[in-house]
């Protein structure tokens, strides 16, 4: 009877113990999902608020008299600020508080909004808004996949990041070429890799959860988490956009 009751009363304790993991792993997901969507409503207002002022806009992007655009040397380094960010966060974190790498991670879709204010220029509203809720219903169902499965997905991920290497080299050489065709096949491409990337980005930052954590730990997994999601999620609606988008 003592015996039954030991394991009874282990059983249970056991029980508890993964509830409280579940419960602190679910409050760990909503806290990378809220950074994340934060950030997108925050470039996503900004690059609207650029390409709807004038003033602004004049600043990065000159308008021909064809009614061609034309960036200026302040959108090329907006455009290319975003990378700097992205390698402040992912190497110096460490030695960052989490309030700090917070202000950095809100800067970062800041100056995204400003890089990608020119697609307001290329593409119609109502095809954008249209792309968008295709990326974000596609995005959904990838991130709950990744969260759900029980399949390893390590060795699709790092296949999907050769691929990744692949349309980096691609995009830079077709930015001489100016080839459609090449866009295209980069589009198609890239939406095959971050969508899977979406599904293994989420898996890895679920394992990155640890109770034993402290909050300013914690904090910063968040960050780097909603990091890597925030820029799946971008990269995504760009390829499809590229697909699908109306020109405007």
């Amino acid at each position: 009877m003592a015996n039954q009751f030991e394991r009874g009363t282990v059983i249970q304790g056991r029980a508890a113990d993964a509830a409280q993991v579940d419960e602190g792993l679910r409050s760990y997901m909503l806290r990378v999902y809220n950074y994340m969507t934060t950030g997108l409503a925050l470039t996503g207002v900004i690059a609207y608020l650029v390409a709807n002022t004038p003033a602004v806009l004049n600043l990065f992007y000159q308008v021909g008299p064809q009614g061609q655009t034309s960036a200026t040397p302040l959108a090329w380094i907006a455009m290319l600020s975003p990378l700097a960010f992205v390698l402040v966060l992912s190497f110096g974190i460490h030695r960052m508080k989490a309030s700090t790498a917070q202000l950095v991670f809100w800067l970062f879709a800041g100056v995204m909004g400003l890089s990608l204010s020119h697609i307001f220029l290329q593409f119609t509203g109502a095809s954008i808004a249209r792309v968008f809720f295709i990326t974000s219903a596609t995005f959904a169902a990838m991130s709950l996949y990744g969260y759900t499965t029980k399949r390893d997905l390590t060795g699709v991920g790092n296949f999907l990041f050769m691929g990744l290497i692949g349309i980096v080299i691609a995009s830079v050489v077709n930015i001489f070429i100016g080839s459609s065709m090449m866009q295209f096949v980069i589009s198609v491409i890239g939406v095959i890799v971050f969508v899977g990337l979406t599904a293994y980005d989420t898996q890895k930052i679920k394992e990155m959860y640890d109770e034993l954590d402290g909050s300013e730990v914690a904090g910063k997994k968040a960050i780097m988490g909603a990091l890597r999601l925030y820029l799946d999620f971008i990269n995504l609606f760009m390829m499809l956009l590229h697909l699908f988008g109306q020109r405007d």
